[in-house]
């Protein structure tokens, strides 16, 4: 049956992420820091509101763009909160998820041939997906000593006349690296001086712990130049209600949309309820969340370096990216070892490409105990190498 299947389907790796929760379910007594996902509950308020739609019958198929009560609150949020200025008619449109926001941004910018650069480390889906869309993903590696931002100098490096857009994502996801506006104003320019489009998935920018969240489309005359990507799931702890959205200008959005309509349709109506309700009066439900995180990504990344691995304090997300290169082992190694030995599941970093290396990514969306039997146990596993 091989032969049936494409080559592009055939040359994308399975995700690394998921190897490691797949093995973590066959095990028992593990604690595990793998997958990307909030442990709260979401906010009831949010869950009543959708409940209550579907009791009055709200189950149908609403517009391609979404329901417009949540496109316009859309836009005064991002507006009130960002300083981003998008029409709800022609320039947002509600994915499910910002996975498909993430499909059909791609798909709408790039012909085959057309390369991307993507800066990594960064989540496992953007390369497979610019893959099947028909283009080239080319990583712009971001290291450490630049706090795993992308330096300037190595992304005009890998400018060439095919490049078509950047991708980026931050607060970043395996890393949490900030990018300020001096940041990026300096890869402005180099944008502009390339006629390139940037991809910004912005799905954490909630959870920015030191000062506010910039989006790239506020910096210069970037928002000609920018499709923004977020989302519900991580703020508002509503990983599996699938409601995501994306903003871009017209000609871009129009079409982003068909795509949209024919491979998805819509997002799902009781989704849409619930995100609409998220935005009216879920902001203390939030806060206290991103307060928590803030207090275990502390506690979290003060005993990594404790035990002796050396990892940068994460300005936003809720991962922690620790170097294991002074154990002796590869970040696979590591982690495969930690897994078997001592039950606590963390993601090598090699696995988010280029600067992943020798590094892990350590979800710290579980409660301070778990976290705290966590550090025992990796510090019992480090000590005995």
């Amino acid at each position: 049956m091989r032969n049936f299947v494409s080559e592009r389907a055939a040359g994308i790796p399975p995700s690394g992420i998921r190897k490691f929760f797949d093995l973590v379910l066959t095990m028992e007594d593990v604690i595990s820091l793998g997958v990307g996902e909030p442990d709260f509950r979401t906010p009831w308020n949010i869950c009543e509101s959708s409940i209550y739609s579907i009791e009055q019958g709200v189950t149908s198929y609403t517009s391609n763009k979404g329901i417009q009560p949540l496109r316009e609150t859309l836009a005064r949020h991002l507006l009130q909160r960002y300083n981003l200025t998008y029409d709800s008619e022609d320039e947002i449109l509600i994915t499910t998820g910002v996975s498909e926001g993430l499909d059909i941004a791609i798909r709408a910018i790039v012909d085959p041939g057309d390369e991307v650069l993507i800066a990594q480390p960064s989540y496992v889906s953007y390369a497979p997906c610019v893959t099947l869309a028909g283009g080239k993903p080319v990583p712009v590696e971001c290291v450490e000593e630049d706090h795993f931002k992308p330096n300037p100098d190595t992304l005009m490096e890998q400018c060439t006349p095919k490049t078509k857009a950047l991708m980026i994502n931050f607060p970043n996801n395996p890393t949490g690296a900030v990018m300020t506006q001096g940041d990026l104003e300096a890869i402005a320019d180099i944008v502009t001086d390339h006629d390139l489009l940037i991809i910004s998935d912005e799905v954490y920018s909630e959870l920015t712990y030191e000062g506010s969240h910039v989006s790239t489309a506020t910096i210069g005359d970037l928002r000609e130049r920018t499709i923004t990507l977020n989302g519900f799931s991580k703020a508002y702890a509503m990983t599996g209600w699938r409601v995501g959205y994306l903003c871009a200008p017209k000609e871009i959005c129009e079409a982003a949309l068909k795509i949209h309509q024919y491979v998805m349709l819509c997002a799902p109506v009781m989704g849409q309820v619930g995100a609409l309700e998220a935005l009216r009066s879920a902001e203390e439900e939030k806060n206290s969340m991103v307060n928590e995180y803030r207090l275990r990504r502390n506690m979290f990344v003060a005993g990594l370096n404790r035990i002796g691995l050396s990892c940068h304090l994460p300005e936003g997300a809720f991962y922690a990216f620790p170097s294991v290169k002074g154990t002796g082992l590869s970040d696979v190694e590591f982690a495969e070892r930690l897994l078997k030995e001592q039950r606590v599941a963390v993601v090598p970093g090699s696995v988010f490409g280029a600067g992943g290396d020798y590094h892990l990514r350590c979800a710290y969306a579980v409660s301070r105990k778990k976290l705290g039997e966590a550090l025992t146990r990796i510090e019992t596993f480090v000590s005995g190498l």
